[in-house]
């Protein structure tokens, strides 16, 4: 990261020299967070807050020219939303109801190779606003020199999204269900868990976590797996789908899947089988010490009756 430009909006400052990197250009990172939210890595990647009609927050955002040329940079806010295929930006400089409360200190700046700025955003929110969250986001948008004998304008944009919501008070609870486990091999031979995850708060969710398998056959153990799952709206269900090794073998497991969003931490169980898949095809996957050690005391003991049997007949 780049070091910390002396405080206040509008600040330039170089970034460190390092190694010319020409396929990176405009980067866009949040500064500040809500002391009260100190804990919520999600508050230290979006602008999420909860006000009062009538109240006016801020925050700054650094954006970053990486790229070995004077780029100009515009800013701006612009629609977002919610659905169930998570959160969707609204194309070019769409507005709505939040992108008219929200002010730059700056529409656009000129950067040097390896500079940063520092703006500051401002959302004023009017006293006659209703209760509920809306979404936006504030844009950093870089484009490439016209090109009279093209027909196409490459242009490129990084933007830090904005969770408001809004309604006297105090903020809405952050709340989910995780149920409705299942398993099942696919055509290829992949094993996937699935989990149906049900937003039963009032803010809109950003879910990742981990899932872990234990009990399954001979009490092998495997995990974690990372998770991660679209925005959820408030109301909405989604289906965590979570692909695993392929030389897992076949059989029951317990799946214990953990999810959150914020502070906001659940926890869940349920029981997933696998099948389809030769036990062949399973014997690359590691540790196998308790099927090796069966299959080793089974082989064994054929051996001695074998040998017990060919003893007596000797003997008449």
């Amino acid at each position: 990261m780049p070091p910390a430009a002396p405080a206040g909006a509008g600040t330039i400052a170089r970034t460190p020299t390092g190694q010319p990197n020409p396929d990176a250009s405009v980067g866009i990172r949040l500064v500040d967070a809500p002391v009260s939210r100190r804990d919520d890595l999600r508050a230290h990647q979006y602008i999420v807050d909860h006000v009062k009609p009538g109240e006016t927050i801020g925050r700054r955002i650094e954006v970053t020219n990486s790229s070995e040329v004077t780029r100009e940079i515009a800013l701006y806010p612009a629609a977002a939303t919610v659905e169930q295929s998570g959160f969707v930006f609204a194309p070019e400089r769409a507005e709505n109801e939040l992108t008219s409360w929200i002010q730059l200190d700056r529409e656009s700046i000129e950067l040097d190779a390896e500079q940063y700025a520092r703006i500051w955003v401002t959302i004023d929110v009017p006293e006659t606003a209703s209760a509920g969250e809306r979404y936006a986001v504030v844009w950093a948008e870089t484009a490439a020199d016209p090109n009279p004998s093209a027909n196409v304008r490459n242009v490129g944009r990084v933007g830090i999204r904005i969770y408001l919501s809004v309604g006297p008070g105090g903020e809405p609870a952050s709340d989910f269900e995780i149920d409705r486990f299942s398993g099942e091999r696919t055509p290829d031979g992949t094993p996937v868990v699935t989990a149906r995850v049900r937003n039963t708060g009032g803010r809109a969710l950003d879910l990742g976590g981990e899932l872990f398998l234990s009990d399954g056959p001979a009490g092998l153990a495997t995990g974690p797996f990372s998770v991660k799952l679209n925005t959820l709206g408030t109301g909405d269900t989604g289906t965590v789908r979570v692909p695993l090794d392929t030389r897992i073998p076949d059989g029951q497991w317990t799946a214990r899947l953990v999810l959150a969003s914020g502070v906001t931490e659940r926890k869940a169980s349920g029981t997933v089988t696998f099948g389809g898949q030769s036990v062949k095809k399973a014997a690359g996957l590691r540790p196998f010490p308790l099927l090796a050690a069966a299959a080793t005391i089974t082989v064994l003991a054929v051996a001695l009756f074998g040998g017990y049997t060919y003893r007596r007949r000797w003997r008449r």
